[in-house]
């Protein structure tokens, strides 16, 4: 071991107050504890974790599938404050079951039949892995320009496999391009928030007398009364008036939205925003898109389509009649994340003219400029947040590792079976279907009355066997049974409406 130099000037070292807190920091580290997890015990502790993951995935469906803890469960199972010395991993993978697994709502059981599918495949995982590594921020060109490029591609490749108008896709050399939000109502907001800036901008140029406080209070959108909650949500975040359009049989029509367009200009407001939806929530019931696009585009009012879970079916030709008149659409919506095997977070919006949005975003500090500003997308101005992880990675994996008629095979299997499930319940005479079945959304319910139904749902979620949520259509209460888990058989199918019909069998011998 070599020696320390020595002060050979006679003269005091000189010291500052940094050097004597590190000093104190350096006499307290114990030399043979490492502050980092070295690479050869993070191998380990990794491949534990693939194993423990892959084993959890492919024995998911021997789980109950709805926890029973009660709010508060986790808090004395934990310490109360973090441990002063490391622990070892080992220790950190035993209480997974012991903390974590009791209170997992299993959404990748073929046994969970609530909301909407949460995709889920071993490629995406992985591909997060890499992205957790690289940690990059890719809030510009510069920041990481892999991060940006791959995202530009995999939105082409992903407009192309759904067959989007090319007016959309930054490789048709146009304006439009893709951008992976986090979420659909990230989404519906930001397309929104480009609608306003547009319109304030075209009012402006009509009415320079005008202010903005003025237009802005004038401003109105639209959306069908069946619309996501995020719809609503965007407008009240957006500070403009949302106006509900009356569905007719759950869809929103072009003559209904022409009537409120009119009525609204007949009161001096300003139509600006259009929401039509493919794919409900309550009942996956599809907007007359080839209807709305065309009155909206009269009115100058911006069309966003927010096809959020049904979107993904839209890889499959014979579904692609459903977005027909995708070509007025303005901008587009829908969430691999939810039914194309790609895991949360990774909702693909694209947009004919994203300079709107980018205008409305578009703060600029010194500190983020590049040279390379202009030549591709910074992406932290298509967005709300600043910063964003490397998403494309996983639609990159993903799309290579199944190809595209594996994805197509997954999407038909889910609305095979929802149809399964479907013909089980009407053979069943005791109970009717409450709207068409729909993609891999079956909505049903026991004839009767609302509270029989509301019984009837608390007593199968109550079994714990299988989760399902309710909805509600003019005043008429129903249950869904969404197909969820890509692990999900025919046989699934057949125990899900098992136990349907034991827990109707129970609630109508308890209500004698």
């Amino acid at each position: 071991m070599s020696e320390l130099p020595t002060n050979t000037t006679n003269k005091p070292t000189q010291t500052n107050g940094n050097d004597k807190a590190n000093a104190k920091v350096e006499d307290k580290l114990d030399p043979k504890v490492s502050i980092d997890m070295e690479a050869p015990e993070f191998k380990d502790f990794a491949k534990s974790m693939v194993d423990y993951i892959a084993e959890y995935l492919e024995n998911i469906r021997d789980r109950r599938v709805l926890p029973e803890v009660k709010p508060g469960y986790l808090k004395p199972l934990i310490p109360d404050a973090a441990p002063e010395k490391p622990e070892s991993w080992q220790d950190v993978m035993q209480d997974i079951e012991r903390v974590i697994m009791p209170g997992v709502t299993h959404w990748h059981s073929p046994k969970f039949h609530a909301y909407f599918p949460t995709a889920n495949s071993y490629p995406a995982i992985v591909a997060d892995m890499l992205s957790g590594a690289i940690a990059c921020i890719g809030f510009t060109w510069i920041a990481s320009p892999a991060c940006t490029e791959l995202e530009v591609a995999m939105m082409d490749w992903l407009g192309k496999m759904i067959d989007l108008p090319s007016e959309f896709l930054a490789c048709s050399g146009g304006k439009g391009g893709g951008v992976i939000q986090g979420t659909a109502s990230e989404s519906t907001l930001v397309a929104l928030l480009g609608a306003k800036a547009k319109k304030v901008k075209e009012v402006q140029a009509e009415h320079p007398d005008w202010d903005e406080h003025t237009i802005i209070g004038k401003l109105v959108g639209y959306c069908s009364d069946q619309a996501h909650s995020s719809v609503e949500r965007a407008g009240l975040l957006g500070g403009v008036k949302l106006r509900s359009v009356p569905s007719d049989n759950s869809r929103m029509r072009g003559e209904a939205l022409e009537k409120a367009i009119k009525e609204d200009l007949e009161n001096g407001l300003i139509p600006f925003y259009a929401v039509v939806t493919l794919g409900t929530t309550n009942s996956c019931a599809f907007d007359r898109l080839d209807e709305c696009g065309p009155v909206g585009n009269k009115h100058s009012v911006w069309m966003h389509v927010d096809a959020a879970y049904a979107g993904s079916a839209f890889i499959c030709p014979e579904y692609r009649h459903l977005m027909k008149g995708i070509e007025t659409a303005d901008s587009f919506n829908f969430n691999p994340h939810k039914w194309m095997l790609v895991n949360f977070d990774c909702s693909a919006m694209w947009l004919k003219d994203p300079s709107w949005v980018v205008n409305a975003f578009n703060v600029d500090p010194l500190y983020l400029k590049h040279d390379m500003q202009g030549s591709a997308p910074d992406y932290r101005h298509w967005q709300i947040p600043l910063g964003r992880r490397f998403r494309a990675l996983k639609l990159w994996f993903v799309l290579r590792l199944y190809g595209v008629e594996n994805l197509q095979a997954h999407i038909r299997r889910h609305c095979n079976f929802a149809t399964q499930f479907g013909e089980l319940a009407v053979a069943d005479s005791r109970f009717e279907l409450a709207a068409e079945v729909n993609m891999g959304l079956v909505c049903f319910r026991l004839k009767g009355s609302n509270e029989r139904n509301e019984a009837l749902l608390k007593r199968i979620n109550g079994r714990g066997n299988i989760h399902m949520v309710p909805a509600k259509i003019k005043d008429v209460y129903f249950l869904r049974m969404a197909v969820c888990s890509r692990f999900t058989k025919s046989e699934d199918m057949v125990y899900t409406w098992n136990e349907v019909s034991a827990a109707a069998t129970e609630e109508i011998e308890a209500a004698k």
